[in-house]
């Protein structure tokens, strides 16, 4: 990644001078304060700026969307969130919401409405691959040449919301031998963070989830496991830890890849 430090508009700053961004990067918790999902959200941020897309980010004013208490039945709680966002939202007329968190992705997109919160939301997997078709964004096609690269669906974008060729587009553009696993697309197994097995201890069983999502990946004998979950990403290089593979086979999000494969 570049050395200059990348300036990220809050959108406070850009409305206190007449500007409206094109989009507004939702950041979510994880991508906030979890060390290594920061990583995703400096790449993107970084594609952002190389292109020169308007955005901007609520910075403070931004808070949880709430799925954390919904998935674990605290309806009211989530309620709560949720409408303190959308006041913060409509307020500012966002239109259009970019995000790296399929959890983010899907309570914005699907559960908002009800609240009345109404906004083009798009994974940042979707937007990415807009922008490459639209000839916006261009990438080495010889930084990944030759790798295996196998991609995790996560479940809240895959089997939620139906989204499983863009990012597999994305990786193919990059001219890396995309490779399945024997549980993929509408049969994905989850890596457990969607079962919220990231925030408390498993229950007893024969294996942990994401050792055994860790296992199927490993069977594909990858370079590179690819996710477009910060959620996902932990749990799967839990598993490669687990597996003692943490030196040999990276875990990466989509847009790290993409990252990489940007030409300046």
């Amino acid at each position: 990644m570049s050395e200059k430090m990348i300036q990220v508009p809050t959108l406070s700053e850009l409305t206190s001078k007449g500007i409206t961004p094109e989009i507004l990067f939702w950041v979510g918790c994880s991508g906030s304060f979890d060390e290594r999902a920061k990583r995703i959200t400096k790449a993107f941020v970084y594609l952002l700026d190389k292109m020169n897309i308007s955005f901007a980010v609520l910075g403070a004013e931004e808070s949880c969307t709430g799925d954390p208490a919904k998935r674990s039945g605290n309806d009211f709680l989530f309620q709560m969130q949720a409408l303190a966002n959308i006041e913060i939202l409509n307020g500012y007329g966002i239109k259009r919401i970019v995000t790296t968190c399929p959890h983010c992705f899907n309570t914005l997109k699907n559960e908002y409405p009800d609240l009345g919160g109404n906004y083009q939301v798009l994974h940042h997997t979707e937007f990415l691959n807009n922008l490459l078709d639209e000839g916006k964004l261009k990438i080495d096609k010889g930084t990944f040449k030759g790798k295996r690269i196998t991609y995790h669906d996560p479940c809240y974008l895959g089997r939620a919301n139906n989204i499983y060729e863009a990012p597999r587009e994305l990786i193919k553009k990059l001219d890396a031998e995309l490779i399945e696993m024997k549980s993929c697309k509408s049969k994905g197994l989850c890596c457990g963070a969607g079962g919220a097995q990231m925030f408390k201890e498993p229950e007893q069983g024969k294996k942990d989830i994401n050792i055994k999502r860790t296992e199927e990946a490993l069977e594909v004998k990858p370079n590179i496991i690819a996710a477009s979950c910060p959620f996902c990403n932990t749990m799967m290089t839990d598993g490669i830890k687990n597996k003692e593979k943490d030196n040999e086979i990276p875990v990466m999000d989509i847009a790290e890849l993409i990252m990489k494969a940007k030409k300046i």
